[in-house]
């Protein structure tokens, strides 16, 4: 499977246009919907009307599909400090969408940082455990219908961006392959259908010399398909 690294075009650069309070994933073709990011919002002050949550975090695979095609995208620090800086320098703090939708009024980025040490950064007074690099902001929702319609009832859990970058293919480098398997999940013996919890990358590592796959058999050939496939992104 394809991994993308998405960057902004020195010649082009337009970045990050607008930040959407969301609860599903979402994509569009050139333009880049990212969100379900497995960061909550924290409602940092009801009064205020302040929530706080992770807009790019760096070097996290995240899986998209366009018709047939599969792959991978993620974004590098460099590029996430460059697509925070721009999104202030282009007087965007105040674009905000609804699900990648609907045009919001009043809601505003009043606080936009890079995180720099997770132990004295903001964040940790919140309990949002995000990386070194990632992109924060907090934003002031002063929409009624929005506070109270979305917010308050949990039908938006998180911020999503909308912009354009450019994208380059790359080889997954030992920290990108991490991120790409989740603990625990299961493997198939392809000859047999028998299964087994993984719980570490090191069961991970075992099971797959021994040639077990991530879905269940279909067809032995198939597998053996598959198993190819997954040692050369390993690889």
């Amino acid at each position: 499977m394809r991994l993308i690294e998405l960057i902004l075009d020195d010649d082009e650069a337009i970045g990050v246009e607008a930040i959407s309070v969301v609860e599903n994933p979402a994509i569009e073709s050139d333009f880049i919907a990212l969100n379900n990011q497995e960061i909550k919002l924290a409602e940092i002050n009801k009064e205020k009307r302040l929530l706080m949550g992770a807009l790019l975090i760096p070097k996290k695979p995240i899986y998209r599909k366009s018709g047939e095609d599969e792959y991978y995208i993620f974004f590098s620090e460099k590029t996430i400090a460059k697509a925070s800086q721009l999104y202030l320098q282009n007087g965007n703090q105040s674009e905000a969408t609804l699900e990648h939708k609907d045009q919001l009024k009043d809601l505003t980025l009043v606080e936009s940082w890079i995180v720099e040490d997770k132990q004295k950064d903001k964040t940790a007074l919140y309990g949002l455990d995000v990386p070194v690099g990632t992109w924060m902001g907090s934003v002031k929702v002063e929409n009624d219908e929005i506070w109270n319609d979305y917010v308050k009832t949990g039908k938006v859990k998180g911020f999503s961006i909308e912009g354009y970058f450019a994208d380059k293919m790359v080889r997954p480098n030992e920290e990108l392959k991490e991120h790409l398997m989740k603990y625990p999940h299961t493997m198939y013996n392809p000859k047999t259908g028998a299964s087994v919890k993984i719980m570490t990358k090191a069961e991970h590592d075992k099971y797959t010399k021994k040639g077990w796959v991530h879905s269940k058999p279909s067809s032995y050939q198939e597998e053996l398909e598959k198993l190819a496939e997954l040692k050369k992104l390993l690889s």
